[in-house]
């Protein structure tokens, strides 16, 4: 449920990027698979709990599987916008690419050079930088293919990775040009600044998700109440988002157009809010159940903590000069440090482009940090991807990570 759920994250902004019914249809379909896996999961858990005190153990894990099935209609949601062609301002399609990595959807041709072999084989990530997330085979869907995954004519593949990787394994799947949509930019400034707030929800919102999952792992309550904080600054976002959103529409030749703008924040928050409910047990005190544990730790994309050594290739360098997510196929979400007396946050050191930086007691997080953010000795980084880039990671932190370094993302 959690790889669906992330997965329907992704596909849902990008069908709204490429203004792609076809994607917009594949995130309805898995919807319907997280309905049946969330009637499983809640018979197992009925069925699990044999004692007042079981059922207060399992309760947590009541609010994980609600939360996926939240995250899901959520994103389904966010297709219906494109399915049901309800409006869009033209500068969302302008905001919405991740200025890191492009997700595009693949259907293998008969005639292609991976047709038949293997992702290990083709040696996909390490050549290009991308990974496949997902195949869906006619009816099946293979969720976390690995390298003995053998692709077929008319596989779809969902693939996620720098835009020129992206551009080149697209191009050798299906034959036909792969080409990033041209979007205009609007000329209301009050509804640019709407959607400006939409898209810095979107990413918050991913990020509360990341963190809610990384406190399940990690059974770390602080960073379960950073799930919290940025919660509530989704709530503000949202308010500030409707006041653009207003006094752009009386500016619109037609206001209608931006109902899909609506459509698309409303769930927007409804994905953090689902962030808060995956964390609320950590946040509560009542800890994370193995369950939870282990079946997070089997995740297709991990996430990891990971200590900062004295002396190591990180130690004094910026995340940009290492470029930590070519070299490791990892991308660190938050570092959490000692604060500086002085300085107290990254923003104080120079560190224009952080994301933000909270500080409690003696620590604080950078959240979202950018390629200027400097590491430091004793620095934790929270980063999420492939089980080998975790460990190309450890290797350049030259330290151990926390949770026996398979937490999951």
């Amino acid at each position: 449920m959690k790889d669906i759920a992330e997965l329907l994250v992704d596909l849902s902004y990008s069908s709204v990027l490429f203004d792609d019914p076809a994607l917009a249809e594949e995130v309805l379909e898995l919807e319907s698979e997280m309905d049946v896996l969330q009637l499983r999961a809640r018979m197992s858990l009925v069925m699990a709990g044999r004692s007042p005190e079981e059922a207060e153990e399992l309760a947590p894990i009541f609010g994980i599987v609600g939360a996926a099935e939240t995250i899901s209609d959520a994103a389904g949601d966010i297709a219906k916008v494109v399915l049901d062609d309800v409006g869009l301002p033209a500068s969302l399609r302008a905001g919405l690419p991740d200025p890191v990595e492009t997700l595009a959807r693949a259907e293998l041709a008969g005639y292609s050079a991976y047709a038949g072999r293997t992702l290990g084989d083709i040696n996909l990530e390490t050549e290009t930088g991308v990974r496949v997330l997902a195949v869906r085979r006619g009816d099946e869907w293979l969720l976390d293919p690995g390298r003995e995954t053998a692709l077929r004519p008319g596989d779809v593949s969902f693939c996620r990775g720098p835009d020129d990787g992206i551009q080149g394994v697209f191009e050798t799947m299906t034959g036909e040009p792969y080409e990033r949509p041209a979007v205009p930019e609007s000329d209301i400034e009050d509804l640019d600044r709407a959607v400006e707030t939409v898209v810095l929800m979107r990413n918050v919102s991913e990020l509360a998700v990341d963190l809610a999952y990384g406190s399940v792992l990690f059974d770390d309550p602080e960073l379960a109440r950073e799930v919290s904080e940025l919660e509530v600054e989704v709530d503000a976002l949202k308010e500030r988002f409707e006041a653009w959103a207003l006094r752009g529409a009386a500016e619109v030749a037609e206001p209608v157009t931006i109902r899909g703008l609506l459509h698309i924040a409303a769930s927007t928050e409804v994905i953090s809010d689902a962030a808060l409910e995956i964390s609320e047990g950590v946040l509560r005190g009542l800890g994370s159940h193995p369950v939870v544990q282990a079946a997070v730790e089997e995740s297709d994309e991990i996430l990891v903590s990971v200590p900062v050594a004295a002396g190591s290739d990180l130690d004094g360098t910026s995340i940009g000069e290492q470029a930590l997510r070519a070299t490791t196929g990892t991308l660190v979400i938050a570092v959490r440090r000692e604060r500086e007396p002085a300085e107290g946050t990254d923003r104080a050191n120079g560190d224009e482009d952080a994301g933000t930086a909270r500080a409690e007691g003696d620590t604080e997080w950078v959240l979202t940090p950018s390629p200027e953010t400097r590491l430091r000795a004793g620095d934790t980084l929270i980063a999420k991807g492939t089980r080998a880039g975790a460990e190309r990671l450890r290797a350049l932190a030259g330290g151990e990570g926390a949770g026996a370094g398979t937490g999951s993302r």
